[in-house]
């Protein structure tokens, strides 16, 4: 790994789970990831590393897509029947067109080839941080992933806000308020448009992390 240091601005500071194989590499991670100002835990294998997130989920996994015995693939779809909006930033020492492809598929944030820079990761964990509203307290992560599961199933019924309006009668200004983040919905607004939605609010909050 290119360990030098850039003046850029640093994201964050994140929550991060790595899967590795490698010791070596494990350790300099964790290490990288401190001095970026970042909490970092690493496992070896698939059973640690799901123990590790069901003990606090993270905001981000590092996930090793090439384990020798283990299966990262596997592991990525286990992590998305578990956690479907958990952030992953896909590792691998043998990057492929396939495999990329494949991640992808699977909702794969990013897709770093090893050896990479601290540039290279830092700007995706920048990005990660920018799209999931990661790095600030738990209300802000709240509020961000039930703006964008919001959003999500109104855009996916074709609705405008004013037509989620009228199905729930909460607000267009409230409703796109909730929508980018700015704020949480109180509980009645909540149960109001998760009805309007069709949708079940405890999957919102878990797909949110809660």
């Amino acid at each position: 790994m290119t360990d030098e240091a850039h003046p850029d601005a640093r994201p964050a500071p994140l929550d991060i789970v790595a899967l590795d194989d490698d010791s070596d590499f494990r350790e300099y991670i964790v290490g990288l990831l401190a001095r970026e100002g970042h909490t970092a835990r690493a496992a070896a294998a698939p059973a640690e590393f799901f123990r590790t997130c069901e003990e606090r989920l993270p905001d981000v996994a590092l996930l090793d897509i090439k384990m020798g015995r283990h299966s990262g693939e596997a592991v990525l779809e286990e992590i998305r029947r578990r956690w479907p909006r958990l952030c992953v930033i896909v590792l691998t020492g043998y990057p492929s067109l396939d495999t990329m492809r494949a991640t992808f598929k699977r909702d794969v944030f990013d897709y770093l080839a090893k050896p990479f820079s601290v540039a290279d990761l830092r700007a995706a964990l920048e990005q990660a941080a920018g799209a999931f509203g990661l790095g600030g307290t738990p209300q802000d992560r709240l509020r961000a992933g039930l703006g964008r599961r919001i959003r999500l199933a109104r855009t996916a019924c074709g609705w405008t806000l004013r037509d989620l309006s009228e199905a729930s009668g909460v607000s267009v200004s409230q409703l796109s308020s909730i929508e980018r983040g700015a704020h949480l919905p109180s509980l009645e607004s909540l149960l109001a448009v998760a009805g309007a939605l069709d949708v079940t609010p405890s999957d919102w909050l878990r797909e949110a992390g809660f």
